[in-house]
């Protein structure tokens, strides 16, 4: 192994490897850590190469993928971007942003890829083990595989699956999602594209989101094992609690649960959506019913609507305005409805979007300049270089209490001198994080550029109190339980469901 001078890693890692995308791999690590965690272990999640635009910022201001943040609150430690040492950040056309260790450092297309950025890719993946190792002296690495490992047409520049598990001879699982069907195929076809010295590292396969009685499928696990002589470690039914997204079209395929909504949120789902794990307070609202809007629409059959972040703000801006849905937005607004959005969401809200170095989507559209919605006074100027940081601030509206959360953007807000601007407040003693703006009649229109905002709890019931008040509605119980304590009862869960019906111990040692 090619670690630091004198270390090696001291317990054996688990890698979770899937036969598809959205086989389960994520959640499997996040049950994983807990699991380990709750068995006094030390688990720290790894996932070499992400490729998402739902994205955290950790305390030093780096970036990594929140599906690695979550398995870091599974794990009960810190994110770090050690734990997702490459993210690609989609950005329409083919082309992504390349962040190494938190930091962007260029953009690629995928043609481009391997040839640029395979090389200096696993030496950042190398050294980002070498940091967890040296800091976590007694951790098992829990490391999540992505897509298939046996894409025959790109494994010669595949860093994150087959060439991560034989550079820490991990024991691998293999997860194969069988409400998808074709569960024998996909697992039976991606062993035989293994070499020999690739399958031999998986000691277990998993099979994933099964409905209905379990012991009905006690035969193909017989025949599964026979043809393999790999074990079936476990048969996870299907489960229904509210676990983040992975990627957005984890978010089309969700169906709400809430029969009896007292609330109706519309989110526009735009093309270059990013932090949609922003919403996930939300979803856990059992008043709340979420629907997410693609095209133009009458939208007065919503208590508010957002307008989420975007990694190609002006480009998504360019979509409102030719999809009718800028038209159905303003008109929304001036019959007294309440609008919020968060970061790129914020800047649409405002009169100009300037992006002088083409950093928003403008290049395509040789367009430097175009104007937003119009719905608060505020320019927006796209820099070069990125701002990401934590936040902790107070907000005073809609009620003075402490915010936590973190920003991830390019942009600089002002307000716009050349409007009327006396009616918009700041929604932060930072004046710059956010604003808003109350209608005559009823209604608000706010953004913000904080990312994780209704995770704060005091914040998200005033905000919603603000709509229930407007529709005669009681207010809510200020001793309204916690999100991030109802995700760590998620966590809780998941983990139990996977304790009933995987056993791990072959794995551990």
């Amino acid at each position: 192994m090619e670690f630091t001078e004198n270390y090696n890693p001291k317990k054996k890692p688990i890698m979770v490897l899937g036969t598809s995308s959205g086989a389960g791999k994520s959640l499997t690590v996040t049950a994983i850590c807990r699991l380990l965690k709750n068995q006094g272990e030390e688990p720290i999640p790894f996932k070499g190469q992400n490729m998402s635009n739902n994205a955290w910022v950790d305390w030093n201001g780096g970036e990594m993928a929140y599906s690695q943040a979550l398995q870091a609150f599974a794990c009960g430690v810190v994110p770090s971007s050690e734990m997702n040492p490459i993210l690609l950040k989609p950005q329409g056309n083919s082309t992504s942003e390349v962040i190494h260790l938190g930091k962007s450092i260029g953009i690629t297309t995928a043609k481009d890829y391997y040839k640029d950025w395979f090389y200096p890719g696993w030496e950042v993946i190398k050294s980002s083990l070498n940091i967890i190792y040296k800091r976590n002296k007694n951790c098992r690495l829990i490391i999540e595989g992505a897509g298939s490992p046996v894409e025959m047409n790109l494994i010669h520049r595949d860093l994150t699956n087959l060439k991560v598990a034989k550079y820490l001879d991990a024991n691998c699982i293999l997860v194969t999602d069988i409400e998808r069907g074709g569960v024998f195929a996909q697992i039976i076809g991606t062993l035989e594209l293994m070499k020999p010295e690739e399958r031999k590292l998986i000691k277990g396969i998993l099979i994933n989101r099964f409905r209905g009685d379990l012991s009905l499928f006690e035969e193909g696990k017989k025949w599964i094992e026979n043809k393999t002589q790999i074990p079936v470690l476990g048969i996870i039914p299907w489960l229904d609690d509210k676990f983040p997204p992975e990627d957005t079209l984890d978010l089309l395929d969700r169906k709400s649960s809430v029969t009896n909504p007292e609330i109706k949120v519309g989110i526009v789902k735009l093309p270059s959506i990013s932090n949609f794990s922003d919403f996930d307070p939300l979803e856990n609202e059992e008043s709340i019913l979420i629907e997410w809007v693609k095209e133009s629409q009458n939208l007065n059959q919503f208590d508010f609507i957002i307008l989420p972040g975007s990694k190609q703000t002006i480009n998504d801006q360019l979509f409102l305005r030719e999809s009718g849905l800028l038209k159905d937005i303003k008109d929304y607004s001036s019959n007294n409805g309440n609008i919020f959005g968060i970061c790129g969401g914020l800047q649409m809200l405002g009169t100009i979007l300037e992006d002088p170095f083409f950093k928003e989507g403008s290049k395509a559209n040789f367009n430097k300049l175009i104007k937003g919605i119009g719905l608060l006074p505020l320019k927006t100027t796209f820099l070069e270089n990125k701002i990401t940081s934590q936040i902790k601030c107070d907000s005073i509206w809609p009620n003075l209490t402490e915010i936590s959360g973190f920003e991830i953007h390019n942009g600089v807000t002002e307000l716009d001198r050349t409007k009327d601007n006396l009616n918009i407040k700041p929604i932060f003693k930072n004046s710059d994080l956010g604003w808003f703006k109350e209608n005559n009649q009823g209604g608000t229109v706010a953004g913000t550029y904080i990312h994780g905002i209704f995770e704060n709890d005091e914040w998200r019931d005033n905000y919603i109190n603000l709509i229930r008040k407007s529709k005669n509605l009681p207010i809510l119980d200020k001793k309204t339980r916690s999100y991030k304590m109802k995700r760590e009862t998620i966590i809780d869960n998941l983990a139990n469901e996977f304790n009933k019906h995987l056993n791990l111990s072959s794995l551990l040692n």
